[in-house]
């Protein structure tokens, strides 16, 4: 077995340093990285869609896949403006904001983020309880989570 000198350590650790003074340090873990939600969600009923979370530090972004929701019309690439709120445990909430979303034909699938917003060290957000509110041409959709997110709240670092 080769030993490595002892200033590799050293050097890897100065390296990671510099890395997060210069904002390139790899993202924080949140787990879990994605959870399934079942919603109501105005017009469109019931539906079931994916939550995926990253975080970097105290900013966060979630991504919302939710093949029940299809596009009423074409949709522009970052033309629905949304809010994201999900429910700290302990009280309060989190809410993820931003006018980000994938482009859709009509009748396709939308596809809502990354929504950015700010987590604390130890966060357990949970999307029940939460709603999302999705804007397009002054028209506001409304979706309301309908039970747990599985297979638990995201645990933020």
């Amino acid at each position: 077995m080769t030993r490595l000198p002892r200033f590799g350590t050293a050097l890897t650790a100065a390296t990671v340093a510099c890395l997060a003074l210069t904002g390139l340090a790899p993202a924080r873990a949140v787990a879990p990285q994605s959870a399934t939600i079942t919603a109501d969600c105005d017009r469109f009923g019931r539906v079931a869609g994916t939550l995926t979370a990253t975080q970097s530090g105290t900013s966060a972004t979630l991504t919302l896949r939710a093949p029940g929701i299809k596009a009423p019309i074409g949709l522009a690439r970052d033309s629905v403006a949304s809010t994201l709120t999900l429910t700290r445990a302990g009280g309060g909430t989190v809410a993820f904001t931003g006018r980000r979303n994938a482009a859709a034909a009509r009748g396709a699938a939308v596809t809502i983020g990354p929504l950015t917003g700010r987590v604390a060290r130890g966060d357990r957000l949970e999307a029940y309880g939460g709603s999302l509110r999705m804007t397009l041409f002054g028209i506001t959709l409304t979706c309301r989570a309908a039970g747990r997110q599985a297979p638990g709240p995201f645990v933020f670092a």
